[in-house]
Protein backbone atom coordinates (compact mmCIF):
# COMPACT_ATOMS: atom_id res chain seq x y z
CA UNK A 1 0.00 0.00 0.00
CA UNK A 2 1.17 3.58 -0.92
CA UNK A 3 0.76 6.83 1.30
CA UNK A 4 2.13 10.10 1.36
CA UNK A 5 3.37 11.69 4.15
CA UNK A 6 1.05 15.11 4.66
CA UNK A 7 2.46 16.18 7.80
CA UNK A 8 4.36 16.04 11.33
CA UNK A 9 2.25 16.11 14.28
CA UNK A 10 3.70 16.06 17.73
CA UNK A 11 4.43 11.91 18.17
CA UNK A 12 2.68 10.94 14.79
CA UNK A 13 2.96 11.17 11.01
CA UNK A 14 -0.13 12.08 9.02
CA UNK A 15 -0.70 9.90 5.77
CA UNK A 16 -3.11 10.11 2.86
CA UNK A 17 -3.38 6.35 1.54
CA UNK A 18 -4.15 5.89 -2.01
CA UNK A 19 -8.25 5.52 -0.95
CA UNK A 20 -8.04 9.15 0.41
CA UNK A 21 -8.23 7.89 4.36
CA UNK A 22 -5.80 10.20 6.23
CA UNK A 23 -4.28 7.83 8.97
CA UNK A 24 -1.80 8.22 11.94
CA UNK A 25 1.55 6.53 11.81
CA UNK A 26 3.97 6.94 14.96
CA UNK A 27 7.22 8.74 14.06
CA UNK A 28 9.73 5.96 15.16
CA UNK A 29 7.71 3.91 12.71
CA UNK A 30 8.61 5.52 9.60
CA UNK A 31 12.52 6.56 8.17
CA UNK A 32 14.45 9.29 9.81
CA UNK A 33 14.78 10.73 6.30
CA UNK A 34 11.38 11.19 5.21
CA UNK A 35 9.91 14.65 4.84
CA UNK A 36 6.33 16.22 4.27
CA UNK A 37 5.38 15.07 0.69
CA UNK A 38 7.41 11.42 0.25
CA UNK A 39 5.62 8.68 -0.62
CA UNK A 40 5.52 5.75 1.83
CA UNK A 41 5.37 1.94 0.99
CA UNK A 42 3.31 0.72 3.71
CA UNK A 43 3.41 -2.97 4.72
CA UNK A 44 5.55 -5.04 7.37
CA UNK A 45 8.16 -2.01 6.90
CA UNK A 46 7.64 1.51 6.11
CA UNK A 47 10.18 2.53 3.53
CA UNK A 48 10.11 5.56 1.69
CA UNK A 49 9.63 4.82 -2.03
CA UNK A 50 12.08 6.86 -4.00
CA UNK A 51 11.03 6.35 -7.76
CA UNK A 52 7.41 7.45 -6.75
CA UNK A 53 7.82 10.15 -4.76
CA UNK A 54 10.22 11.84 -7.54
CA UNK A 55 7.62 10.63 -10.24
CA UNK A 56 4.90 12.84 -7.90
CA UNK A 57 7.34 16.05 -7.78
CA UNK A 58 7.75 15.81 -11.12
CA UNK A 59 4.14 15.44 -11.87
CA UNK A 60 3.49 18.47 -9.44
CA UNK A 61 5.94 20.82 -11.33
CA UNK A 62 4.17 20.29 -14.41
CA UNK A 63 0.89 21.32 -13.10
CA UNK A 64 2.60 24.00 -11.55
CA UNK A 65 3.98 25.08 -14.73
CA UNK A 66 0.73 24.55 -16.14
CA UNK A 67 -0.64 27.09 -14.09
CA UNK A 68 1.56 30.07 -15.27
CA UNK A 69 1.19 29.63 -19.14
Amino acid sequence: MLGIIDRFEEEFVVVELETKKLINIEKNKIPIEAIVGDVLNIGNYITVDLKETEKRKKYIEKLTEDLWE
